[in-house]
């Protein structure tokens, strides 16, 4: 008998050495977390992927409320609807532009003071002091809300005649000789703006308070040994620690604020002033009020692809920076 002998330790086997088989146990260990997916994926393709491809059939097509209910029988109309929504020369064309400006600007002011409001209450409430928990809690209720009951209460608060902002700003304050109208004209602007803002700015509080959690104390108390004051602390610690946090923040407050539907829906209603005429509800008067479903989607893809665009450019702006920075 011959006796098959083990190759030595530390030495590999022959590369003509039969390998050990994998195990079925092995084999069900790897696909379990694709398996685990599978779920996530099915309802992510049935509640964003499937509407948006119908959404972008939709728009090719002349669907009007005479074929609502077999949209499939609209006529094709190609790239009309995307003519009509680009030409800015028509009535259909000039309210988009219009309506995609004030977006731009209620978008750029709502996350600038979001953010700037979240960095310095977090900031603030670094410190330990008594009530800190408290105050941390209290500053998370507008953001733990149901977005419609806060809506709704704003709406109140800002009716002319017995609201709470007219209340305090003409009774108390004396700041205005009559009460103005904060749901119509040029004020509408300031109130959309006013309740975004309260919403939205406890989240990046949170995002920039869990942040500050990892800058270790130590840069700080080596900074004040240094002479370096609260300021300097802040320009060369804080805001350099909390750069790739702050990218993915306002990242999600743009694409939040851009696309939010729900706060002037609720605020204004159906039909929202001209100066708060948002996209998203620009959209929604295309489709649902007029309806014209088919140009109301060619919105809709525009808005969808510029969206993209933005992201690709800022992601690509801020991993050129990362790298920069980095090297």
């Amino acid at each position: 008998m011959t006796a098959t002998l083990a190759p030595p330790q530390g030495k590999r086997a022959a590369p003509g050495a039969a390998r050990t088989p994998r195990r079925p146990g092995r084999l069900r260990r790897a696909w379990l977390p694709y398996l685990l997916l599978v779920p996530a994926l099915a309802l992510e393709l049935l509640v964003h992927l499937v509407p948006m491809v119908y959404g972008l059939l939709m728009s090719f097509k002349e669907l009007t409320q005479f074929y609502i209910r077999d949209w499939t029988t609209a006529p094709w109309k190609g790239l009309d609807n995307y003519r009509v929504a680009v030409d800015f020369d028509t009535p259909v064309g000039a309210a988009l532009l219009h309506s995609f400006w004030v977006t731009c600007l209620f978008t750029a002011l709502s996350v600038g003071l979001c953010w700037l409001l979240g960095t310095t209450t977090a900031v603030y409430l670094q410190e330990s002091f008594r009530g800190r928990g408290l105050l941390r809690g209290l500053f998370l209720i507008p953001y733990a809300l149901p977005m419609y009951a806060a809506v709704i209460t704003w709406t109140f608060m800002f009716q002319r005649d017995n609201g709470l902002v007219n209340h305090v700003l003409v009774d108390q304050l004396g700041l205005f000789d009559e009460p103005p109208f904060w749901l119509l004209g040029d004020n509408s602007f300031w109130a959309l703006l006013v309740v975004s803002v309260w919403k939205g700015w406890p989240f990046a509080f949170l995002i920039v308070m869990a942040g500050l959690q990892t800058v270790p104390r130590e840069l700080y108390e080596a900074a004040a040994l240094d002479g370096a004051g609260r300021w300097q602390q802040l320009r060369r610690i804080t805001l350099p620690s909390l750069s790739s946090v702050n990218q993915v923040l306002v990242l999600v407050l743009f694409l939040w604020t851009f696309n939010d539907f729900n706060t002037p829906f609720v605020l204004f209603g159906k039909s929202a002033p001209q100066a708060a005429d948002l996209v998203s509800i620009h959209i929604y008067q295309a489709s649902f009020v007029t309806w014209n479903f088919g140009t109301g989607s060619a919105m809709s893809v525009l808005l969808l692809l510029f969206l993209l665009v933005v992201t690709a450019v800022y992601l690509l702006i801020t991993s050129r920076g990362r790298r920069s920075a980095g090297a």
